[in-house]
């Protein structure tokens, strides 16, 4: 279990991405750069660390003028540099499951506003990456308001992070288009803490269910200070981790434009549906649990237990099947072995 919490932070770790982008000039380039196939992470190693207070360096980090991606996919490296979410990448299957460590040196002068662009001529250099642009009606997931309305506690706006503020034992930062994002993973590797500034701060953990089987734990998480599209954002990322990025996109569509105290209770054999539904390969009784029907969108929990659209609908909100334009990086080629260093 502790393996499940720790590989659902680190690949959230390294999913991280956001705004829009346009390019209007020359894009600079890094100075030098050194790309490698990732090594398969080591759980013992990142649970040894998770107690020593230590977070695992996984994911972009941009810091003076060193620029490192570490464990990232292809399709989060596109979604990085071209500020889009990784369902929005078009591409061929594998660049959702290679992964790399990049490790790059910026020029003198530049800045952490600069790295996207580099990035974007780093890939079209060394995996000889072409692209375009379309706008297509993808399958989303409207997160709405329910018959009875909202159930949700107003809370005050959050804040932006402190860029300079001093990391607390065990917090990592990471980078991205929408500002910093600051992470904790609790020493026993059950939970932790992910801080997304302004939309809003999630607190998660595992606990044990009444029966006492893995099948009946509970996923835990409370959102503070949160934002609508913050909670959207993270309940897809939430599910694109869980589904390998075969689960539908969450779109705000409730109208909610404050801020929110969001509590989610969601129980491991739903969790393990979800991801079994959705085509992922989970051993063990864990994924005997679903639902026997692959193409449900939730599978029934066990007495006691709460599904994933139930958990939402508990709040007053409701998750919808709808379609909707969403624009799309569609990759024409792409090297799966990139241009030696």
């Amino acid at each position: 279990m502790r393996s499940f919490i720790l590989g659902f932070t680190a690949l959230s770790l390294s999913s991280l991405s956001g705004a829009a982008w346009a390019q209007t000039a020359p894009r600079p380039s890094f100075e030098v750069a050194s790309v490698k196939p990732a090594a398969p992470l080591d759980m013992m190693k990142l649970a040894a660390d998770a107690q020593a207070g230590k977070m695992p360096k996984i994911g972009p980090r941009v810091d003076g003028q060193q620029a490192e991606y570490t464990y990232m996919t292809l399709t989060d490296l596109l979604a990085l540099a071209y500020g889009m979410k990784s369902y929005q990448i078009s591409g061929p299957d594998w660049m959702g499951n290679t992964r790399f460590d990049i490790k790059a040196k910026m020029p003198d002068g530049s800045s952490k506003d600069d790295a996207p662009k580099m990035l974007q001529s780093l890939l079209e250099e060394r995996f000889k990456l072409t692209s375009h642009l379309e706008t297509k009606d993808h399958p989303v997931l409207a997160l709405v308001v329910g018959k009875g309305g909202p159930k949700l506690q107003e809370s005050p706006p959050a804040e932006a992070i402190d860029e300079n503020a001093p990391l607390k034992p065990g917090e990592r930062s990471l980078d991205t288009p929408d500002g910093p994002i600051r992470i904790t993973t609790s020493k026993d590797g059950r939970g932790g803490t992910m801080n997304m500034g302004k939309r809003g701060t999630m607190n998660f953990r595992m606990e044990m269910g009444e029966q006492g089987d893995m099948n009946s734990m509970v996923m835990h998480m409370d959102f503070s200070q949160t934002t609508m599209e913050g909670f959207a954002d993270m309940l897809t990322r939430f599910s694109q981790q869980l589904t390998g990025g075969q689960g539908r996109p969450i779109k705000d569509m409730t109208g909610l434009k404050g801020n929110y105290q969001v509590s989610l209770s969601i129980t491991m054999a739903d969790l393990m549906a979800m991801a079994r539904n959705a085509g992922v390969d989970i051993p063990g009784e864990a994924a005997a649990a679903g639902s026997a029907n692959p193409g449900a969108n939730t599978a029934a929990a066990p007495p006691g237990g709460t599904t994933f659209t139930e958990a939402v609908e508990k709040v007053g909100l409701k998750l919808e099947k709808r379609t909707a334009p969403v624009e799309q990086l569609i990759v024409d080629h792409v090297e799966k072995t990139p241009i030696e260093n």
